[in-house]
């Protein structure tokens, strides 16, 4: 077994043919979703599939900005039952911290049930990403936004929530499902739209990078925020 770390608490395993991405277990033994566990030493890693993580499918897709490492805050919008965001967790390790928004009730109980309970550096919040000043008194400033919101005004949303939360030049991480934008449209155009809504609300956009296979029709943004 080789193991190769990508980016700080990115790490590629190889396992015979295969090859895998992979973040250290932050809480050994437990699994999220049902992914390998994969043992070296006192280490345990879990296996991060870009079919079920559209971070997952950025990363194998070549995204070159990746801004996590041990000890980021994370404002994660649109976390759901944490998949991904339990992902973020063992990247950030116990001396960072995700902030987890999501309107619907089912999905966060589940992220509760099944991850922040095990995880402290995971706080749920139940709210509405477009009006970010509803959790101001939970929020900290974060050096990451993560959006996936899958909403026609996601530009926006994600820029509100920079305006009260971003450090200065930190980053933002958005998640394009074309389809989720406007159904009418190619999926090339809407990326484009939703890019240049960021660039006008105060950011500088690196790069995009389509996520097919993985996922049809979608997209990641990275951006750096100038304010």
């Amino acid at each position: 077994m080789e193991i190769r770390e990508l980016s700080p608490g990115i790490f590629e395993i190889a396992l015979g043919e295969k090859r895998v991405l992979a973040t250290l277990n932050l809480t050994p033994g437990r699994t999220v979703y049902g992914e390998q566990l994969i043992r070296d030493g006192d280490r345990e890693y879990r296996a991060w599939s870009p079919y079920r993580s559209k971070l997952a499918a950025a990363i194998l897709k070549g995204i070159r900005n990746v801004p996590l490492s041990p000890g980021s805050r994370v404002l994660y919008l649109g976390v759901a039952s944490g998949t991904t965001c339990s992902h973020v967790s063992d990247i950030v390790g116990p001396e960072g911290h995700v902030w987890g928004v999501d309107f619907a009730h089912r999905p966060l109980r589940d992220l509760i049930d099944n991850l922040s309970r095990y995880r402290g550096n995971i706080s749920p919040i139940l709210g509405d990403a477009r009006r970010p000043e509803s959790y101001s008194a939970l929020v900290p400033r974060v050096d990451l936004i993560y959006a996936d919101v899958a909403q026609p005004d996601q530009a926006l949303i994600v820029a509100k929530n920079a305006e009260l939360y971003l450090k200065p030049t930190g980053w933002a991480m958005m998640a394009i499902k074309s389809r989720s934008v406007d159904v009418t449209l190619p999926p090339q155009q809407v990326y484009d739209e939703q890019v240049e809504g960021l660039r006008t609300r105060g950011f500088e956009v690196l790069e995009v990078v389509e996520l097919k296979p993985y996922e049809r029709d979608h997209a990641m943004a990275v951006a750096r925020y100038r304010g």
